[in-house]
């Protein structure tokens, strides 16, 4: 498949105008039967952004393409029996996606031939997913079984499961001393460095080998439970339940700014593919707010009938998914407007 053609940013005084010409996409899931029958859990773009994947608590694994938003040309992934956690699609394979579920399995993915590749028992429930940029790894964060997502750290199985691509099999445990909530692979070929989020409120930085800490990020004030790098690399964006969106330069390590118009806390966060704009996604109140990166201004909202609690941008577009009300997935720019 082609590359897409090159796009240009747009500059920060003018993005509210042009953001909001955008129109909104719904797809909804003839799995949704009313009022939290269909809660979507996670969502996440392929490498290209030719497909959006979603994972919802009824355990639909559901496969769309942006530009056809009609269910009958969408791709339902069977095999799980309980709800999908997280998913997330290999950086160098455009059609292999990861998912683990609360059935205590992570299970790979030919979205092309709908097929299931392979199955890995996790031993517990599955929490977390991350994928390394290189694609040769899997790191997998699972919990008690029966527990909410969100625990003291006593009663957490803080064990992180390593897995190899290159055979889908599971490496040996490596248990935590605090409750971890997400992770995220460094960019590097093979993959040397995780970063960790933590119950405590740090984000901890870690030899991916043995999950040795580097170095400790004192980023929230309560749980930390979201994070993402962008693009570039040059900023990391951190979220908690504190209501905080904190952004940390990654040449010092040093917190440049800190966001705080989110009602409640801060379940996932993403930058536009340019890295030049930031938005955090919550459980709490109505709207999702856009910054600015490197002002910290806050220059667009869009308005939601409901919390959005997952927040997406497409990888080379200013086109943003975000999960909400009973209605589905919803991608702003997918309709039809100047971008």
């Amino acid at each position: 498949m082609a590359p897409p053609a090159p796009r240009r940013s747009i500059p920060k005084d003018r993005f509210s105008a042009v953001f909001s010409s955008l129109k909104t996409q719904t797809y909804h899931d003839p799995a949704s039967r009313g009022p939290g029958s269909h809660t979507i859990r996670t969502i996440a773009w392929n490498p290209t952004g030719h497909l959006i994947a979603t994972g919802s608590a009824d355990r639909t694994l559901r496969i769309w393409n942006p530009e056809k938003p009609q269910v009958k040309n969408s791709t339902e992934l069977r095999g799980h029996t309980g709800a999908i956690e997280r998913v997330a699609w290999n950086p160098v394979k455009e059609a292999e996606l990861a998912s683990v579920s609360s059935d205590g399995t992570c299970k790979f993915w030919d979205v092309r031939s709908k097929t299931c590749i392979e199955t890995v028992q996790l031993g517990g429930e599955g929490l977390t997913i991350s994928w390394s940029t290189d694609g040769s790894a899997v790191l997998v964060g699972r919990k008690v079984s029966g527990r909410a997502i969100i625990l003291k750290p006593a009663q957490q199985d803080d064990t992180l499961i390593p897995i190899s691509v290159a055979t889908y099999s599971a490496l040996s445990p490596l248990p935590q001393a605090t409750q971890t909530n997400q992770t995220l692979f460094a960019p590097s070929t093979p993959p040397s460095i995780i970063l960790l989020t933590t119950g405590t409120g740090s984000v901890v930085i870690a030899n991916y080998s043995n999950l040795t800490p580097l170095h400790t990020l004192y980023a929230h004030t309560s749980s930390c439970s979201t994070l993402a790098l962008s693009p570039s690399g040059r900023y990391l964006a951190t979220g908690g339940s504190d209501a905080l969106i904190t952004l940390w330069d990654t040449t010092d390590w040093v917190c440049r700014r800190t966001l705080g118009a989110m009602v409640g806390s801060v379940r996932s966060v993403g930058f536009s593919w340019d890295g030049g704009y930031v938005v955090g996604g919550s459980d709490e109140g109505n709207g999702l707010e856009i910054a600015h990166v490197e002002t910290g201004e806050y220059v667009c909202k869009v308005e939601t009938s409901a919390p959005a609690t997952c927040v997406a941008w497409h990888p080379t577009r200013y086109w943003l998914a975000y999960s909400g009300d009973a209605t589905g997935l919803k991608i702003v720019g997918a309709a039809g407007g100047a971008l």
